[in-house]
């Protein structure tokens, strides 16, 4: 399996599938091209003999200095519980703690109990809420009416990556 980082090219072959890898379910209107054009630099896409077998689409906060935002993460169906998306994950905290950022969020519906469940074993956390939706916190009408959300957090090493400290420091205090 190579990882790589996304390109604007990998937008066609992503969207005709992605509902599929949902099972039906319609999640392409939640990834609209822009994120391949404008965030390559940390986001990624797992390949096995030219084939696309996984993505995850992510991005720096232009509003928290020290954050990190998953915005979607997909595996083919087929390619499941064989390491694909924990590669493309650590991949991603890598990148992120290369420009000096150590905490990362993330959200996913909470019907979606693999998603919860996989980003737990990743060491999230999810954060606390009065409200519960199938016993886990959840935050009512995040994303629109009915669109309730299980928010996740996750911290890395305070270590900056290999960029010089100084400069991260200046930059971002």
């Amino acid at each position: 399996m190579k990882i790589r980082h996304i390109q604007p090219s990998d937008y066609n072959p992503i969207i005709h599938v992605l509902n599929d890898w949902w099972g039906g379910r319609r999640m392409h209107e939640m990834l609209p091209k822009l994120f391949f054009v404008h965030f390559s630099q940390t986001s990624f896409i797992a390949e096995e003999n030219c084939q696309i077998i996984g993505f995850l689409i992510g991005f720096l906060s232009q509003t928290y200095p020290e954050e990190a935002y998953i915005h979607f993460a997909g595996v083919h169906p087929d390619f499941r519980k064989q390491g694909v998306g924990t590669q493309l994950y650590e991949e991603f905290f890598r990148t992120i703690q290369d420009f000096g950022r150590i905490r990362i969020k993330s959200v996913t519906s909470p019907i979606n109990t693999s998603s919860i469940a996989y980003h737990l074993s990743l060491g999230f956390k999810i954060e606390p809420s009065e409200t519960k939706e199938n016993d886990v916190p959840s935050f009512l009408n995040y994303d629109g009416l009915g669109e309730h959300r299980v928010l996740f957090v996750k911290y890395l090493s305070a270590n900056p990556g290999k960029r010089d400290r100084s400069v991260w420091l200046e930059k971002y205090q």
